[in-house]
């Protein structure tokens, strides 16, 4: 007989986030539990003891076999596996597993108590619960229960520090946290590998290593914190390349930049729908998979994404490249459509066993979207960032010399195009956007630098 548990995942010691990942992991190759989704991951002020390092804690969803007094020997041999040592009673530890939920029932022994007594006086507990299962409440039978998850989360005392979801984007670069009103804005910066790129009508396509070296180091010294490389073109109409063809066009790239001290705090993103592509780029240096179909367009791209472990960002796109332009009806909106479509891809994400904090999501700028749905994603930004199933998640945004922006300013060449993509760039970061993916890297970082000024305050 199945049974649905939900664990708290801690740690304040060592590497935080690969504590918490490697015990999910070990979850999984027990055999007789499953994770089925997890919540974002939080980093927050210890309490009770609060002469500690700051914990990142999160929550996951188990299926599992075992009785709660199995579980619980379960995560405690994952803990000692781990290298787990109890020095002080709430004091630090590089791993901490907790039930919290077991179905509905309630255990109360010398070694275990279901639910947790402490939860809900912990926001760094409710605040991933309320990201799963909001509305749900303790068992009715529980002497401490009284309204949802929701409920008891909006009624603790406000925290002095607000707290925030954290996405990682590669091990020598801060991870994106949504909900910090003074974050910065992230400069992605592409570097098409293509003959045929809209923008740049193939500048990087087979250029020596000294040239490349120097638009890389170029593009760092300008802002760039991201590199998003790219062997296939995905403008309308682009011609497939083989998947041995984009690989070789982005590994070497990929290599290139690896081996630059330069670049030792800068995230690569590899731009590829292909699964292959994915793991091949991921195993040669890259961070993050950068994929414009969200996962549709090649059948275990979500599933390879899972079993490499990298973050991944999934961009709202309908059919492919060639067939987008005549799939942007929109009759319930588009805020709404892309909305419900991404949260859709998210739990395909999940499924496949992505974990959530491992999500940034992209509206998709120009991909099946005509001008008025383009304009109206970049003014209601925050209305996705705040749609049922997408809170906490990171955005990307993509708007760079787009043709809807030719279309406006009556500028026909793409690399003419700065000054109409500036303002996108500002709405962009006016709505929220984290992340944004841009053509002009020394421009585009002053555009986002004043805009921070105005509106991450």
């Amino acid at each position: 007989m199945s049974h649905h548990a939900f664990i708290a995942l801690g740690s304040n010691l060592g590497d935080r986030l690969t504590m918490i990942e490697n015990a999910c992991k070990e979850l999984d190759k027990s055999g007789k539990i499953k994770v089925l989704r997890t919540s974002s991951l939080w980093e927050t002020k210890a309490m009770y003891v609060v002469d500690q390092d700051k914990f990142v804690n999160g929550v996951c969803e188990v299926e599992t076999s075992l009785s709660p007094s199995e579980l619980l020997d379960a995560l405690q041999a994952i803990e000692n596996s781990m290298g787990r040592v109890k020095v002080v009673d709430k004091g630090p530890r590089n791993i901490d597993l907790d039930i919290l939920l077991y179905d509905d029932q309630v255990v109360s022994t010398e070694r275990l108590n279901i639910p947790h007594p402490l939860m809900l006086e912990r926001e760094f507990v409710l605040r991933p619960l309320c990201e799963m299962i909001p509305e749900r409440s303790l068992p009715p039978h529980v002497s401490f229960q009284g309204g949802s998850f929701h409920y008891h989360l909006t009624n603790l005392p406000r925290l002095e520090d607000s707290i925030s979801p954290m996405t990682p984007l590669a091990p020598d670069i801060p991870a994106i946290t949504v909900l910090r009103s003074t974050r910065d804005t992230r400069i992605m910066s592409i570097l098409n590998l293509t003959p045929d790129s809209f923008s740049d009508g193939g500048e990087n396509h087979e250029v020596d290593d000294p040239k490349f070296k120097k638009t890389i180091k170029s593009h760092i010294r300008a802002g760039a914190t991201i590199l998003d490389i790219g062997g296939q073109s995905t403008r309308p109409e682009a011609v497939p390349v083989s998947s041995t063809e984009e690989l070789a066009r982005v590994l070497p790239a990929i290599k290139l930049i690896r081996s630059l001290p330069e670049a030792k705090q800068v995230a690569i993103s590899i731009d590829t729908y292909r699964a292959d592509v994915a793991r091949e780029a991921i195993e040669a240096g890259a961070d993050i998979v950068n994929d414009v179909s969200a996962g549709t367009m090649a059948e275990d791209m979500l599933s390879t994404v899972a079993d490499l472990g990298c973050t991944v960002c999934l961009m709202h796109m309908r059919g492919t490249p060639n067939t987008m332009n005549h799939l942007a009806s929109y009759p319930d909106g588009v805020v709404e459509t892309v909305g419900r479509e991404l949260v859709e891809r998210v739990r395909a994400a999940e499924a496949a066993g992505i974990r959530r904090w491992r999500i940034i999501l992209d509206p998709g700028i120009g991909f099946a979207k005509n001008q008025a749905q383009n304009l109206e994603l970049l003014r209601r930004l925050d209305d996705l960032r705040h749609f049922p199933g997408l809170q906490g998640l990171p955005w990307l945004l993509g708007p760079s010399k787009k043709a809807f922006i030719g279309r406006i300013t009556g500028v026909k060449y793409a690399n003419e195009r700065k000054w109409g993509t500036a303002a996108a760039v500002a709405a962009a970061i006016q709505g929220g956007a984290d992340i944004v993916r841009v053509h002009d890297v020394r421009e585009m970082w002053q555009v986002a630098k004043m805009a921070d000024a105005l509106w991450r305050v």
